[in-house]
């Protein structure tokens, strides 16, 4: 018998108390947020579908947003300040740390143990759309090597993997830990970057999630995912374990 009337799925069933640990919401220092309106918009749009803690990850990009300590530091600053203030938004938690892009500059950042992490050692990376460093397995060795636990952001949006599934399977050989972006469960980036987000969560890969917001059009289309059964049954663990590692709470 057909159950017409089953109830639909959403992503934002899932997220009461979630910790997200990619976003881009401090102002002025990178594609996200612009400024402190934009940014308190941002988080009042993300607690109303269920987000109580943030961790604020600039980008750390040489050639485009070269974030440093002070700037993070400052912007961060600016932030708690305006959001302090605010009646609907001063129990929320945030906590400031950075998306390292693996440049040739990164390796200095861990070198010099210079790293804003997610928490304790684990630190955020990403990799150019375009190509892969050509190095990247040694840079994944001295992260670690420095005492680091690498979280590659977005696998699934890697275009040059998706006909060399293997290669998630020797990243995680390394010890790099993989953040899919929540968003990558709709066509937003595009339905091959969805239907590798969903072998990714098969294959049971992925360690954490995030949304990586930039923009309230980023929010909207979250608001909007449908989940079949399946992947709403898989998808739970991993928010779950998001939670687990990265509340400070």
């Amino acid at each position: 018998m057909f159950h017409f009337f089953q109830k639909k799925l959403f992503l934002k069933d899932l997220l009461e108390g979630f910790v997200d640990i990619h976003c881009h919401i401090l102002p002025g220092i990178d594609d996200g947020a612009s400024n402190i309106t934009e940014s308190l918009d941002l988080i009042d749009k993300l607690t109303q579908l269920g987000v109580s803690q943030f961790v604020a990850t600039p980008h750390v990009m040489q050639d485009f947003y070269p974030n440093t300590d002070e700037t993070i530091g400052d912007a961060f600053q600016s932030l708690i300040e305006a959001v302090s203030s605010s009646s609907k938004l001063s129990n929320i938690v945030i906590n400031p740390a950075a998306e390292y892009m693996m440049d040739e500059y990164f390796e200095d950042h861990v070198l010099n143990n210079n790293l804003f992490t997610l928490k304790k050692n684990i630190v955020l990376v990403e990799i150019s759309y375009f190509q892969a460093p050509i190095n990247l397995e040694d840079i994944i060795r001295k992260i670690k090597k420095h005492g680091y636990k690498p979280v590659l952001a977005h696998p699934e949006r890697y275009l040059y993997y998706h006909n060399n599934k293997e290669y998630y399977h020797r990243l995680k050989q390394l010890g790099c830990d993989f953040q899919l972006n929540l968003l990558s469960l709709s066509d937003y980036y595009g339905t091959n970057v969805q239907k590798k987000a969903q072998y990714l969560i098969d294959e049971k890969l992925i360690d954490f999630v995030g949304t990586d917001t930039h923009n309230l059009k980023h929010i909207e289309k979250l608001t909007n995912i449908k989940l079949s059964k399946t992947l709403y049954k898989n998808l739970e663990p991993l928010i779950q374990e998001t939670n687990h590692t990265f509340s400070v709470i």
